[in-house]
């Protein structure tokens, strides 16, 4: 049922018949035996997390969540070229973490976190972050580099199960490569905000929708500057973090030109967008628009003669504190038809569906916050930071899922539910944890008994050993 390729792991294979078995890890067989290992292993860990939204220990929890991958090692050697030999662990491969060359031999575990971002308002007020507990909320153990994707979304499909809420999901370097229709077209459609990062040559421009041009994962005027639009353009990391200081300026000065949320996301992932210069409170000045679109008698008003230089926003809304696009010199001279104009700058908003499928770029690279500004830093730095503790914290020396002599057990099924069992133990420490640090009390065995079950699984079964005093099996 969950094996689909059973072979003998007390010996290594010859290359040639481990690569049999492998293969059909792939096919629509294996497939569908992985699913139901990856369904099984979600369900072990979801289970404190059904125990936490069950007793309200989520309550303040908005539903943003970080994804990550991370190494899990195996005791069995690589494969080896001198003698032929495939590795005892025929799905294994070498998970590479960023930024290194040295690679790690073993699976890749995806990691779901419950987490949190600064908002605005709470920096400015000094608030505490909101308490809860940051409990891992989805687990696949895959092999390295493959079904990335796929397998984030999965847990987040699973995720979406409890109806939980749904919040931003922040993700690195190695999502954002992915296909769009892998990952950012099912996130979004499951009702995910996205945050991301870019490398070196993802930096910049990456693309236009209907004439607005695609600037690091923002929609923007189709007359922005070029030296604001290609800040970020043309640096390596190590030079791109040494003068991150000197683009803070030009990033805060190309914010302007973004295009304005006009609707939030559809149940289809599609939000509507609007010209910059277009609404109530435009942050720039378009003689285009004023030419395309003139304000009526009705809503333009009195011509503003004061203004009270110790208001901030009134100083802000006037036009004389907002850029002015500069349009090109034979616009002056002949102004072009309505319909020979960008998109975005004829019609009232433009629509940007999740898929987007006539520029695969803005499905990939498009995010919800403007990449590097300090509402970008806010969202997604604390957020990460939360992959990085969870990872820590079930990488520590009590648990240490990284450890391979906690798993002697060699196949991908073994190793897949031990590490589930290993996570679940992690968010049992985590909920107590946060327990006691709050009232002082601890888990209980009746707890336990009222957790709603997954399909096909007992948590009482499950988790009778752990509230019993008794230590499971092993070196767990």
């Amino acid at each position: 049922m969950l094996d689909p390729a059973r072979c003998d792991r007390r010996r290594r294979l010859g290359q040639a018949e481990a690569d049999i078995h492998s293969a059909v890890w792939d096919g629509a067989t294996g497939r569908q035996a992985a699913n139901r290992l990856q369904r099984l292993a979600n369900d072990l860990v979801l289970v404190p997390v059904r125990l936490a939204q069950q007793r309200g220990y989520l309550r303040h929890w908005s539903g943003d969540v970080g994804v990550d991958a991370t190494s899990i090692p195996v005791l069995a050697r690589p494969d080896s070229d001198r003698s032929g030999t495939a590795s005892v662990e025929i799905t294994a491969g070498w998970h590479y973490r960023g930024g290194s060359n040295e690679g790690i031999f073993g699976y890749s575990a995806t990691l779901l976190v419950a987490a949190h971002s600064r908002t605005s308002e709470q920096a400015a007020k000094g608030r505490r972050a909101p308490s809860y507990p940051q409990l891992c909320l989805g687990l696949t153990l895959d092999t390295p580099t493959v079904r990335t994707g796929e397998n984030a979304v999965a847990v987040l499909a699973q995720l979406a199960e409890l109806r939980t809420p749904t919040g931003t999901c922040a993700a690195d370097r190695a999502y954002t490569g992915c296909s769009p229709e892998k990952f950012q077209v099912p996130t979004r459609r499951l009702g995910f905000r996205l945050a991301l990062d870019y490398k070196a040559a993802d930096r910049g421009i990456q693309g236009s929708w209907q004439g607005a041009v695609l600037i690091d994962g923002s929609l923007a005027c189709p007359q922005i500057p070029n030296v604001l639009a290609q800040a970020t353009h043309g640096m390596d990391d190590k030079t791109f973090r040494q003068r991150l200081d000197e683009l803070k300026p030009v990033i805060a000065e190309r914010l302007p030109y973004f295009l304005k949320l006009k609707q939030n996301a559809d149940a289809r992932g599609t939000v509507r967008l609007q010209c910059p210069a277009a609404g109530p409170s435009p942050s720039v000045n378009c003689p285009r628009r004023e030419r395309l679109r003139p304000a009526g008698p009705s809503t333009s008003g009195p011509p503003q003669t004061v203004v009270r230089l110790a208001d901030r926003r009134s100083r802000a809304s006037h036009p004389a504190a907002r850029p002015t696009v500069q349009l090109p010199d034979r616009e002056w001279i002949d102004p072009p038809r309505k319909d020979e104009l960008p998109a975005v700058c004829g019609a009232s908003a433009i629509s940007v569906p999740a898929d987007a499928a006539e520029d695969l770029k803005t499905a990939k690279f498009r995010q919800d916050s403007h990449y590097l500004s300090l509402a970008w830093e806010r969202i997604y730095k604390p957020i990460r930071s939360h992959n990085e503790g969870l990872t820590g914290r079930l990488k520590g020396a009590e648990l240490n899922i990284g450890e391979p002599l906690h798993r002697r057990a060699p196949g991908q099924v073994a190793q897949t539910l031990l590490v589930a069992i290993m996570v679940t133990v992690g968010n049992l420490d985590i909920l107590e944890t946060w327990l006691y640090e709050r009232t002082g009390s601890r888990l209980s065995d009746t707890e336990f008994e009222s957790v709603p079950a997954p399909p096909g699984l007992d948590p009482r079964h499950v988790l009778a050993p752990l509230g019993t005093g008794r230590h499971p099996p092993g070196n767990l």
